[in-house]
């Protein structure tokens, strides 16, 4: 399932002189969203090889695990389809559906990569904004009664068979996080010590800037200011999950692209949720299952993820945080939030 997300990243704290050296800086449009690489500290022309690199290494990765254009992905879910067993020698594909595997039982099914003709059903699956009207209660219920789930794949090294053939993947909730996950790997491997990587509200640095660390700044969900600013405490992922910039609009209601496998409906209790975590694809998949469990479960399903630092927003704007979580973040000055400090991950 895909996310878009609205957080930023600011290249220095609040104060940082401007005569201070300032990062190499690339952006380019891939995975369907903004992606942006820093890296401070080296000459400009090793960051500009480095960063066209890994470009090319991004751009095959969305090729390959495309949800709706020919990929490897979809050829998958072709076999399944028609009952096939289905192979790939993409090991980054085949980690991936393990790990979403675990982290579907982790979440007890609310992180479902399976339902990918749900997300189709409500016009998700395109290169442009849906307008199209949401879907009416009986064809949402004839999917829900096929239950797919990433329990129904078997996986035996290079072949995976669906004892389910309306299971169809989207990768959407955490190949971003997996991606920026490879690329900061990949940076280390090309000796850059110092750098962050920000796929559409995936981020993940390592290093410092001018010997601090690096800010992200989370955007309000509920406006356009910043809501809040996290610093990076070493090799870290900050990853944010929201409900307002992906979306379809029909007669005035709103209705969010992250959908609870449970009704086949948008999630509705939380318009963002911030996860940090070392690892960057289960903070990914994290945030996606905790927008789903709402107020009433997500504290539960945070634990059994082994969560640690979660900050999550309401519709009224409340802020939700766990202790440790509290620590770590720096609301606006000007515009700080109600906030409620939740129980200890």
């Amino acid at each position: 399932m895909q996310k878009l997300f609205y957080a930023f990243m600011i290249l220095c704290l609040i104060g940082c002189a401007d005569q201070e050296k300032q990062p190499y800086h690339a952006d380019f449009f891939v995975f369907g969203t903004l992606v942006g690489i820093s890296i401070w500290d080296i000459s400009d022309e090793k960051a500009e090889q480095t960063t066209k690199l890994v470009m090319q290494e991004l751009q095959t990765m969305h090729n390959d695990w495309h949800a709706w254009h020919p990929s490897h992905l979809t050829a998958l879910n072709q076999a399944f389809a028609q009952g096939k067993i289905a192979t790939t020698q993409d090991p980054h594909l085949l980690k991936m559906l393990q790990l979403a595997q675990q982290f579907s039982q982790q979440s007890e099914g609310l992180f479902n990569p399976a339902i990918g003709k749900l997300i189709t059903l409500w016009g998700f699956h395109s290169d442009e904004i849906p307008t199209n009207p949401p879907p009416t209660d009986e064809a949402i219920t004839q999917l829900l009664m096929l239950k797919p789930t990433m329990a129904d794949l078997e996986i035996t090294n290079e072949q995976i068979l669906s004892h389910n053939s309306a299971v169809e993947l989207d990768l959407g909730g955490l190949a971003k996080g997996y991606a920026v996950d490879l690329t900061i790997k990949r940076l280390q491997e090309l000796g850059i010590e110092n750098a962050i990587v920000n796929a559409g509200g995936n981020l993940k640095a390592i290093g410092k800037i001018n010997q601090r660390p690096w800010m992200i700044g989370i955007r309000d969900p509920n406006g356009e200011d910043v809501l809040a600013g996290i610093a990076t405490e070493g090799e870290e992922s900050v990853i944010t999950s929201g409900n307002y910039e992906r979306y379809l609009e029909y007669q005035g209601v709103r209705y969010s692209h992250i959908l609870d496998p449970r009704t086949g409906r948008s999630a509705h209790d939380f318009t963002s949720v911030t996860v940090i975590d070392s690892n960057a694809t289960l903070a990914d998949a994290a945030s996606t299952a905790l927008s789903i469990a709402g107020l009433q479960d997500w504290y539960r399903i945070a634990k059994q993820m082994g969560i640690k630092n979660v900050m999550l927003v309401d519709k009224a704007g409340n802020v939700y945080l766990n202790p440790r979580m509290t620590a770590r973040v720096q609301f606006n000055p000007k515009k700080k939030p109600n906030v409620v400090i939740t129980g200890e991950l």
